[in-house]
């Protein structure tokens, strides 16, 4: 028994320097994790700093900072990793093996990261736009919010968070609402056969002329679009702002309903007739 006692105290003796040095590394690791974090948040707010004094695209700077973020963070990790003895030939082996693995498994993600920059270099909407994914399904559109590496967010009109993927997007139709800063509306309303059509054109006239918002140095037109199966479609076309676009459409929507009611013009709507008969027999 007391020889044993000796064997394991020695063979304790013996490993207590290794363990106390794994633990010593361990405890560094630690520290010099905790400090590059705080570095690298550091040197993100600087970059991000720096590339909003220079003007640079919010979208262009998203995309960086992430980049930035994750090339960071990889440098930090394999810093750590040499403090246990990993030699750079082997990091240099696992960053080969790593990225072969990643570049057959990740495709996807690879595809929405080149989608990524193709957004931000050609450009076609930048953080603030109002897009419309017409390949997406319905209602898939609101304003652009962040421009990530792999993904796109847009926000809602009733504060919800669409997320697309780069390469999606970058292949598909989009429609950009807001980068040009006037927008023509297009209003259209049907009359009945019995209403007069020139009194119901003279008012929509002068709808147009009395509306502030309206580019009134710009074309306007109101003419008749249609001689449908149950009314005369009258419609207009003028110039307004595009963040006024909505705010005037929907006034003059109601504005048109008031006048023509005001005016006995009637705004047919689809009735269904039920015929009831008598059965003479009983």
């Amino acid at each position: 028994m007391d020889r044993l006692m000796e064997r394991g105290g020695s063979f304790l003796q013996k490993q207590m320097p290794g363990v106390v040095g794994f633990f010593w590394k361990v405890l560094v690791s630690l520290l010099v994790f905790y400090l590059g974090v705080k570095i690298i948040r550091w040197l993100q707010r600087i970059l991000r700093r720096t590339m909003e004094q220079m003007g640079v695209d919010q979208g262009v700077i998203q995309f960086a900072c992430s980049l930035a973020k994750i090339l960071m963070y990889l440098l930090l990790v394999f810093s750590i990793a040499a403090q246990f003895g990993v030699t750079e030939a082997s990091v240099a082996a696992l960053i080969g093996s790593t990225g072969i693995t990643l570049a057959m498994g990740l495709q996807g993600g690879l595809a929405n990261m080149a989608g990524g920059i193709m957004i931000l270099l050609f450009k076609p909407f930048v953080v603030g736009d109002y897009i419309i994914y017409n390949n997406g399904p319905a209602g898939c559109e609101g304003t652009v919010s962040r421009i990530d590496m792999c993904y796109t967010r847009l926000t809602t009109i009733d504060n919800k968070i669409v997320v697309i993927p780069n390469g999606t997007l970058s292949n598909s139709s989009v429609t950009n609402v807001t980068e040009k800063d006037e927008r023509r509306l297009d209003v259209k309303v049907g009359i009945s056969y019995q209403s007069d059509m020139r009194k119901a054109k003279g008012i929509l006239e002068k709808l147009l002329e009395e509306e502030p918002d309206i580019y009134h140095d710009r074309e306007q037109a109101v003419f008749v679009d249609e001689l449908g199966d149950s009314a005369i479609i009258l419609g207009f076309r003028a110039w307004v702002a595009t963040d006024k676009y909505w705010q005037v459409r929907w006034g003059l929507n109601e504005k048109i309903k008031l006048s023509f009611d005001q005016a006995g013009i009637l705004i047919p709507y689809n009735q269904l007739d039920v015929h009831l008969y008598e059965n003479s027999e009983t």
